[in-house]
């Protein structure tokens, strides 16, 4: 088998010279207009209605459709045997109609003969080899895969490059390593921890591998990590793997790139994490290293619906999607119509949902899917039509989301934000904190479940927020308040980039469990929260889980049932610090829970327990009114975001997020409610219907 080391290079290689050539010949284009899709499937539909499906989708205002991406089997039928029937059918009915189309690379889901020709593309993971059916289930690094989705991919991309309707290509499917440890991968792994630690000594002592005999005394001996039992270990595997899935797009991105014409673009569907719906930041992928070779940056959002509509996963997913690439507007490659039965939207919902996406940065807004399957697994996630292809409530509204979209999509394009509020998160802190996640309350507590309270504190206030990670290449100095939560995993030079921010003065605000662990996931031989201690103004040795443990004197004014410290407590002792609130309870001292600490020009700020959700809310709208931030008027369930237009104007979207209506005394400057065309007056108060959205552009 061959070297995957060397595959890996190799891929990068190209991959890095492809891209060079196409930015020398032409840039791509993106999107001049706000696109609002389907993904279409010729290949799944139960009669031939192309023309038809074609005429309602132009009807319905449809500007681009997504084809192919899960089609091998189809393209391929056999080895080296194409049948691109489907595609050109697809091609010319959308044309015709004047509809634009983006090629998705069919990888992601392996045709049966190569999974018969060759069983050892079928991913091995800790649980054995996966058996064919599932999509998603080979292993990306497979030499006999990769040849086999190269040949398809180049034989695809040269059949369609050269249509006008082209406009991009995805790159694969919601791409992840999918767990991969078979021999090859393994091997692969300890050829990177042979260059990362040229001396094993090292190694061994940088993962505490002395317990329970888990020392590695010859590389030969290097133990499979599937049955590791050390977090650094095993954390610098899963870094390893996330690296598998930015090399393998890298390559898919350079061969798109190398065929295709230099004016069409290159995206990726990236999705979150996953909590019955989107939900945090992917484990699986570093999604700012996979974005790199990327034109433009997708997401796949999918989230509650009725009643539990907040729009808070579609603000999270955007926000991250936009920050991926340092502010640039995103597509949104798939998000639901009707999806599953519970997310049948209310009247109303569908509008809501669309232009929160646009509020957020997107540039583009398509459904997964047109029309409902009729077979295999996802026969209850519903598309925009059901299995009967029949106009029904939720195509009807899509189409006055389409003809909105086709008279303001060239003015709502593009929308630029300027943040003041910056998330941090940390792939390597993720895996850390969910190597040994919280106990408590009879639930397994993981990282995501640490970090969306806070992301949602500043939602339900109105402050908007960029998502940053280590990879990141803006500047900290761009924003005054930096939240970070739980960064339980991190190297000193990372602290140290942000306690210089807050020392130069900005603000930090970090939350427990912080600075415990280098980026090996080794504890600290420190005090904690180690290198954060000096910045922070605080030390503490002991922690619980709290029981019955309260605020004492309801600092922040939420009443008896939130003031609670739930999950962990660290018993924190201040050295330099304030105190803003202290636990109470009948056996425990009363340590300090909140404090803040002045370091240098600016401040640090640390909670050392997980507070309810009221808590939280009160402890960033402090931390952003102590960086002179202005706080809103305005609270969830009326939500407004806004930005920049291309002509220089504010644009202000308000969403509401009721049944009920909604009143705001708009106190900006006045302007244009764009959707129905009339004037708005500074000061006139605006009201909004159940589900309703308004668009204010300022004058």
């Amino acid at each position: 088998m061959a070297n995957l080391g060397r595959i890996m290079r190799g891929a990068v290689a190209a991959a890095a010279l492809a891209w060079s050539q196409g930015s020398a010949l032409a840039a791509p284009r993106l999107p001049d207009t706000v696109l609002f899709g389907v993904a279409y499937y010729d290949e799944y539909t139960p009669v031939d209605r192309i023309d038809e499906d074609a005429r309602m989708m132009k009807a319905a205002g449809i500007s681009v459709v997504r084809i192919a991406e899960s089609t091998w089997g189809t393209l391929e039928r056999s080895e080296g045997v194409f049948d691109f029937t489907h595609v050109d059918r697809m091609l010319a009915a959308f044309d015709k109609a004047g509809i634009k189309v983006i090629v998705g690379t069919p990888t992601y889901a392996i045709p049966t003969w190569l999974a018969r020709q060759h069983p050892e593309v079928l991913v091995s993971t800790p649980k054995g080899r996966a058996d064919y059916g599932p999509r998603q289930n080979m292993d990306i690094t497979n030499p006999d895969f990769r040849r086999a989705a190269e040949r398809v991919i180049v034989k695809l991309i040269d059949h369609v490059k050269d249509h006008p309707a082209v406009i991009g290509y995805q790159v694969d499917n919601e791409t992840k390593a999918y767990f991969t440890s078979g021999p090859n991968v393994q091997a692969a792994f300890v050829a990177a921890m042979r260059k990362q630690f040229p001396d094993l000594a090292q190694l061994n002592k940088a993962f505490g591998l002395d317990y329970w005999s888990n020392r590695i005394n010859s590389w030969e001996d290097f133990p499979s990590v599937n049955g590791s039992i050390n977090a650094s270990l095993s954390n610098a595997f899963a870094e390893f793997q996330r690296g598998l899935v930015t090399d393998y797009l890298a390559w898919q991105a350079g061969l798109v790139r190398a065929h295709a014409r230099p004016d069409q673009f290159i995206t990726q569907n990236f999705d979150l994490g996953w909590k019955d719906h989107s939900y945090g930041v992917q484990p699986e992928v570093n999604h700012w290293e996979a974005a790199k070779p990327l034109d433009i940056a997708g997401v796949d959002i999918y989230h509650p619906s009725q009643d539990q509509l907040t729009g808070t996963e579609i603000a999270f997913g955007g926000d991250l999607t936009r920050s991926l690439r340092n502010g640039q507007n995103y597509l949104v490659m798939e998000t639901q119509a009707q999806g599953f039965p519970h997310w049948t939207p209310y009247p109303g919902q569908l509008r809501l949902q669309a232009f929160s996406h646009l509020a957020s940065g997107a540039n583009m807004v398509a459904y997964w899917h047109w029309a409902t399957t009729a077979n295999a697994i996802e026969t209850y996630w519903r598309g925009v039509l059901s299995q009967d292809y029949q106009p029904n409530e939720v195509y009807a509204e899509a189409a006055t989301i389409g003809a909105d979209l086709r008279r303001l999509g060239p003015k709502l394009v593009n929308l630029r934000k300027k943040n003041q509020v910056a998330l941090y998160v940390s792939n390597t802190a993720q895996a850390g904190f969910d190597a040994f996640k919280v106990n408590a309350e009879g639930k397994s507590i993981g990282y995501n479940q640490a970090v969306r309270p806070y992301y949602d504190a500043l939602y339900r206030m109105n402050i908007e927020a960029d998502i940053l990670s280590p990879s990141s290449t803006a500047a900290l100095s761009d924003y005054k308040l930096i939240v970070v939560p739980s960064l339980y995993a991190a190297s000193d030079a990372e602290i140290a980039r942000l306690n210089a921010y807050a020392k130069a003065g900005g603000r930090v605000l970090y939350t427990f469990r912080s600075g415990f662990s280098d980026e090996h996931t080794k504890v600290r031989y420190a005090l904690q929260p180690g290198a954060i201690s000096e910045a922070a103004g605080v030390r503490y040795s002991q922690f619980t889980n709290p029981a019955g443990v309260t605020l004492d004197g309801d600092p922040f004014g939420v009443g008896k049932q939130d003031n609670q410290a739930r999950w962990w407590m660290e018993f924190l002792t201040p050295t330099t610090a304030k105190v803003l609130a202290r636990y109470k309870h009948p056996s425990w001292p009363g340590y300090a829970a909140v404090t803040r600490n002045a370091y240098g020009s600016g401040e640090v700020t640390y909670v050392g327990f997980m507070p309810s959700d009221a808590v939280i809310e009160k402890i960033v709208a402090q931390q952003v009114a102590r960086a002179g931030i202005a706080l809103p008027k305005a609270r969830y369930p009326l939500i407004v975001r806004g930005g920049t237009l291309q002509n220089g104007n504010r644009v202000r979207y308000l969403l509401n997020y009721s049944a009920k209506p909604q009143r705001l005394a708009y106190g900006d400057a006045g302007g244009t409610e764009l959707l129905s065309g009339r004037p708005v007056r500074r000061g006139q108060t605006l009201e909004l219907k159940p589900w309703g959205v308004a668009i204010v552009e300022e004058h």
